[in-house]
């Protein structure tokens, strides 16, 4: 735990995860933290501001105008207070409110005059969570960097299955208490892009990814306190902040710039979509168009992932298949094949996948899945990174 955090202002929004928020209190309460509560008037149907009293041994707040408090501008000492904010649950109304800078109520407006790191647990319904609004509101809010743990996948309340849950009480103390991050300190390795394997002087052969998700989940590990090295193919993207990246154009090449770097790194994420064969010879001179029907002999390129993972002193590997039918099937194949820890497979063709901002993955590894749904790419690999950390940690 950071020395720096000690007070936690716990916010809670109207929803039936309402109840898990006194178990959350509680563990930051046992932790030594000191904690304070604010509810919005809806979160007091679900559960009671004495309830949070007896578990912190601090008057729950939820009146914005509290002729008690606000005397003394109360509002304001207590976004000073903080040095962390957590609301859980975060309802779908409350991520649009500060979203959009709205201050209508006590707890929306100390999220706006604090300074402290803001955490949210969203908590909805899983229609609510993929709509498109709420998306939008999400992306906005990670832009400012707001910290989202959750929401989890299983049953709801309302007797659907889907992407809503609130996350476990435990879990948020953890990503609340460690403040470095969910990787601080470890090394990672991630490869992006396509590779390019040339034909002769002016052609190639290559692929449509586009390096987006690769460089999302490189942002992604750094944020979260990695030390992080890029290895991408040709793309038209900046390089994330904290990052250190080596261009490399074919296949080979980014078989070369892997092993260089791979000594030391803790973990190995395969996002590039490699060229599986290359053209057997390279022409020196353009190929002139002279024949109706023009025959290639192609050779097989290195699989850098499988031969990572085979390495007697393996990094934990976290591969990708994309695949155009039977992705179950075929993503536990590779798992396999491979020896990989993690395969995240992703539907390819009819705009899925490929030179688009979204994406949805099934994540499977030896004992478990998750799906992550349809999401942008920036969000989709902070949720990525998020599950590799649980799933590292159980290990």
């Amino acid at each position: 735990m950071s020395e720096s955090m000690k007070r936690v202002l716990v916010g809670v929004t109207g929803g039936i995860a309402a109840y898990k928020s006194c178990e959350l209190v509680r563990l930051l309460v046992k932790r030594g933290l000191d904690v304070r509560v604010v509810l919005t008037p809806a979160a007091t149907r679900f559960v009671t501001p004495l309830s949070f009293q007896a578990l912190s041994g601090h008057p729950a707040r939820v009146e914005l105008f509290d002729e008690a408090h606000e005397a003394a501008m109360g509002h304001i000492e207590l976004a000073r207070w903080a040095d962390r904010v957590v609301v859980a649950p975060a309802s779908a109304d409350f991520l649009a409110r500060i979203a959009h800078g709205h201050a209508d109520d006590l707890l929306a407006t100390l999220c706006l005059a604090s300074e402290a790191p803001l955490f949210v647990a969203p908590a909805m319904n899983h229609r609510m969570w993929l709509h498109p609004a709420t998306q939008d509101n999400v992306e906005r809010l990670r832009g400012r960097g707001v910290d989202f743990v959750g929401p989890e996948e299983g049953g709801q309340a309302c007797g659907e299955e889907g992407v809503g849950r609130m996350a476990e009480p435990r879990r948020i103390v953890e990503r609340l208490l460690d403040g470095d991050g969910l990787f601080a300190g470890r090394r990672v390795m991630v490869t992006a892009g396509p590779t390019r394997e040339p034909l002769d002087p002016v052609r190639y052969i290559s692929n449509r990814s586009s390096g987006r998700m690769g460089f999302a989940l490189a942002e992604a590990f750094a944020r979260e306190g990695a030390e992080v090295t890029l290895v991408s193919g040709p793309v038209a993207l900046a390089t994330p902040a904290g990052v250190r990246r080596i261009d490399v154009e074919t296949a080979r090449q980014m078989r070369d710039a892997v092993f260089q770097a791979l000594p030391g790194q803790e973990f190995f994420i395969g996002c590039a979509a490699v060229a599986d064969y290359r053209p057997e010879r390279e022409e020196r001179r353009k190929i002139k168009k002279s024949f109706d029907i023009l025959e290639l002999k192609m050779r097989r390129n290195p699989d850098i992932l499988a031969e990572v993972a085979a390495q007697p002193a393996a990094p934990f590997t976290l591969g990708f298949a994309a695949e155009t039918e039977d992705l179950r099937q075929n993503a536990l194949r590779k798992l396999e094949e491979k020896g990989v820890d993690m395969i995240a497979a992703n539907r390819v063709g009819d705009g899925m996948g490929f030179e688009v901002e979204r994406n949805e993955l099934e994540v499977f590894w030896k004992g478990g899945r998750e799906r992550l749904p349809y999401q942008g790419k920036d969000s989709l690999a902070r949720r990525l990174v998020q599950l590799m950390a649980s799933v590292v940690a159980e290990e």
